[in-house]
């Protein structure tokens, strides 16, 4: 599964205005809706909510990941949004969002939702291809700098298989539950850039 495979250029607003979180979760159904994945924003609205008071998916940085996996999903999809004054999403780190992608995944099926976290979560930790996608003037722009990133980091992945072979060293099988490893990977990866942020080895640019 690839990131830009997901998105749709109706999802996509890169310089969205919204002045609350609230009102960026309503809007953010509301691109997710022209990409016609969803089957009713209302219920797929109330699963994001749901989810959110779980805890907050602003993850810090100036990124928020809100999600939700439900009926009233038809298809899995993304949409995404650029507000580049910020917006205040209850972040872990009490910074502005400026950066937010919304995931949807049908009730039944693969945990595309998951993957979908996992691998959003590996690029935007990339903080300068962040600032990329958040300067970004167009859609098409946007999907392109993901698409280019998604093409690096295959690559990546690539070569480092062909350097375990090498060395001898043979995977036959990996089982675990998936959404323990998401959910697990997500708060390590957020509670990792908190604690950066905190001891100042992260500055976001304002």
């Amino acid at each position: 599964m690839r990131i830009s495979e997901l998105l749709s250029l109706q999802a996509i607003d890169v310089n969205a205005s919204v002045g609350s979180k609230a009102e960026a979760i309503d809007y953010m159904t509301r691109l997710m809706e022209k990409s016609g994945n969803l089957n009713d924003r209302e219920a797929y609205k109330k699963g994001v909510l749901a989810r959110e008071e779980e805890g907050t998916t602003g993850i810090g940085e100036g990124i928020a990941i809100p999600h939700s996996k439900c009926a009233a999903v038809k298809r899995a999809g993304l949409a995404a949004m650029v507000v580049r004054d910020g917006v205040d999403y209850e972040s872990l780190d009490d910074e502005p969002a400026d950066l937010i992608f919304m995931i949807a995944a049908p009730e039944t099926g693969a945990n595309v939702h998951l993957e979908a976290l996992a691998k959003l979560s590996t690029i935007l930790m990339d903080t300068e291809f962040k600032e990329r996608l958040v300067k970004a003037e167009t859609a098409e722009q946007f999907i392109r700098l993901i698409d280019e990133k998604e093409d690096e980091l295959d690559g990546k992945n690539e070569k480092k298989a062909q350097e375990s072979a090498k060395g001898g060293f043979r995977v036959l099988a990996i089982t675990a539950c998936p959404t323990g490893i998401a959910h697990t990977f997500m708060a390590a990866e957020s509670r990792s850039l908190l604690r950066r942020w905190r001891m100042g080895y992260i500055r976001r640019k304002i």
